[in-house]
């Protein structure tokens, strides 16, 4: 109805440039807001107010010639001039309960729309290293972006959702030499684990499982892989000169075994990572291999475009990217003086990558501690040659965890988090997928286990999904009476639905399209958690507890069913869209 109303405005507006009263180049942006109170009507626009000035007119006496040349429309009961000159439009009654068909109709379309006009959108989100299982800090960004994604689908972009697997460089050296040492230990060999090495059970099992492939076939003596390497911390060394000597001599005693440890690493931990986001809900159309950009010599070619372009300059033997010149504090190493490229190069040509596939706009799901990286990749892809606002970075805030009032203390190196496996186990996909977007990204996440465990309508996942529960078990009602819905009869009876209870959600349900667009817009999935809370599920609850649905009347028993059924509708649309089931029963 929203649009609908503005369209009444443009028309009016139109017909006053016609007639000689406005300049059509003093036509502004037509808006229309919900009114607040619903004494001043249903909708309400201040174009008056915004032109008074260029149309040099008072802007009540503008605000009445627009009222008089609106053109007539069923929807409208009536206008109203307010204030200085507000106009307000009141809805009729059967405009309102419209909805209800148009939600029956549109079934799992509704709320959907064509704003994207099928634009490409390139949306990367997680992308943890494969150096252990995902843990709850990942969780977060997992379902805001996998959230996020499927509000841009839903109003018309051509998605193309996206895993970067960083299964090169240094870290995963350090995790490839973390499995090599507890396989050995495994196999009676006994060599210090090093400070800076990866921790956690999850390595002595993927020692295991390369144990079964390869028996004992990478075994080398403890006594060559230990002679003569620095001290390692806390023995009065430095633990990263440790880690890398340590890696420097597993490759030398394993030659070319040496990439069988690495392989088996990189495969059993994005398999994992695989596993646990596909039993999440997040899938992805592509997982993009760090190495390929080498392999594919992108990286060089990246470089060279800049180089090429005037961003590239030597000191100190190493290759500099001019990023200040865009904005950023400093200038950034691509190329060190030992020829390596660095990590932030390999990110240009991923990036470039991206554009060059064909994708009119990239946005990247980072972590929160990201926040620097955001200025020089917004200056190499400008130096590259593409426009800013194709770039776009989401930040998400930390999560902490807490049960029974206490935090839980995670740390990643050592080992210690809880999984992503962990919390779905406990509190199930649903509510950890809820919970995730119920707050803001750019919010720190306080996630309350107990909570999001609860079976009470203190917990807000349940309580949604209660409220669908509740319509599916009055459905189930209807045929053990031996009754059945009449559809037609509901539709052509909805002037009946006329109490408050009734009003508030068709209400709600008018404005699901609205709310879709402004939460894909802004990239704010939460506004469908709250949209759901605490206006679909709280105005039916408040109703299921006010009426009885399954009265005798024919005529209003179809027209209650009518709502409820789009009630569920709505339901379920909206929670598929930030990855949470709507149960038929509970």
């Amino acid at each position: 109805m929203k649009d609908t109303v503005a369209s009444l405005i443009q028309r009016a507006l139109d017909a006053l440039v016609e007639q000689g009263t406005l300049a059509a180049d003093a036509l502004p942006e037509v808006r229309v807001e919900r009114a607040r109170d619903r004494g001043h009507g249903d909708f309400a626009t201040n174009v008056a107010l915004v032109m008074a000035k260029s149309a040099r007119r008072n802007p009540r006496e503008l605000a009445g010639e627009i009222v008089a040349a609106l053109p007539e429309d069923p929807a409208v009961a009536s206008t109203e001039i307010a204030g200085p000159g507000f106009i307000n439009f009141f809805l009729a009654s059967g405009a309102r309960s419209d909805v209800v068909a148009r939600v029956l109709d549109a079934g799992e379309r509704y709320g959907r729309s064509n704003t994207g006009a099928g634009e490409t959108i390139h949306i990367e989100y997680v992308s943890a290293n494969p150096t252990g299982p995902l843990h709850v800090g990942h969780g977060r960004g997992a379902a805001f972006g996998a959230s996020v994604a499927n509000l841009l689908e839903a109003v018309g972009y051509d998605v193309h959702r996206e895993y970067y697997v960083n299964d090169g460089g240094r870290q995963m050296d350090i995790l490839a030499v973390s499995v090599w040492l507890r396989y050995l230990e495994r196999l009676g060999e006994t060599v210090p684990f090093p400070a800076n090495g990866y921790r956690g059970d999850y390595i002595r099992a993927i020692a295991a499982s390369l144990y079964e492939a390869r028996g004992d076939s990478l075994l080398r003596p403890a006594a060559e892989v230990t002679a003569d390497l620095p001290a390692d911390e806390p023995d009065g060394g430095d633990k990263e000169a440790f880690i890398d000597a340590l890696v420097r001599r597993a490759r030398a005693l394993l030659g070319q075994d040496w990439g069988i440890v690495f392989e088996h690493g990189v495969a059993e931990l994005v398999e994992e990572i695989r596993d646990d986001l596909a039993g999440f809900g997040v899938e992805y159309e592509d997982w993009f291999s760090e190495r390929s950009l080498f392999d594919t010599d992108a990286v060089d070619r990246a470089l060279e475009r800049l180089d090429a372009n005037g961003y590239l300059y030597e000191h100190e033997g190493a290759k500099w990217f001019r990023s200040t010149e865009f904005g950023d504090e400093k200038d950034r190493v691509v190329i060190r003086e030992n020829g390596d490229k660095t990590y932030f190069g390999a990110d240009i040509a991923y990036h470039w990558n991206k554009i060059e596939r064909g994708h009119e706009r990239v946005i990247d799901v980072l972590g929160a501690d990201h926040h620097g990286y955001i200025a020089r990749m917004h200056a190499a892809l400008q130096a590259l040659g593409v426009a800013k606002d194709r770039f776009e970075v989401l930040l998400v805030q930390f999560a902490a965890l807490w049960r029974s009032g206490e935090k839980i203390p995670m740390s990643t190196r050592a080992g210690q988090f809880v999984t992503l496996r962990e919390l779905r186990e406990e509190v199930g996909a649903d509510a950890a997928r809820f919970f995730y977007v119920l707050r803001r990204n750019d919010q720190h996440l306080d996630f309350d286990l107990d909570l999001a465990k609860a079976q009470t309508q203190d917990n807000p996942v349940y309580y949604i999904q209660y409220a669908h529960a509740r319509i599916r078990s009055v459905m189930r009602q209807l045929e053990t009476r031996g009754l059945q819905w009449d559809r037609a009869n509901g539709l052509a009876h909805l002037d009946r639905l006329g109490t408050p209870h009734e009003t508030n959600l068709i209400e709600a349900l008018e404005r699901y399209p609205e709310l879709i667009e402004q939460a894909a817009a802004n990239r704010e999935p939460h506004r469908v958690c709250y949209y759901l809370l605490e206006e679909v599920a709280n105005a039916f609850h408040t109703w299921y507890n006010a009426e009885a649905f399954l009265v005798d009347d024919a005529d209003l028993r179809d027209a209650r069913l009518a709502l409820i059924q789009a009630t569920g509708q709505v339901i379920r649309n909206a929670l598929a869209l930030v990855g949470v089931s709507a149960p038929e029963e509970m």
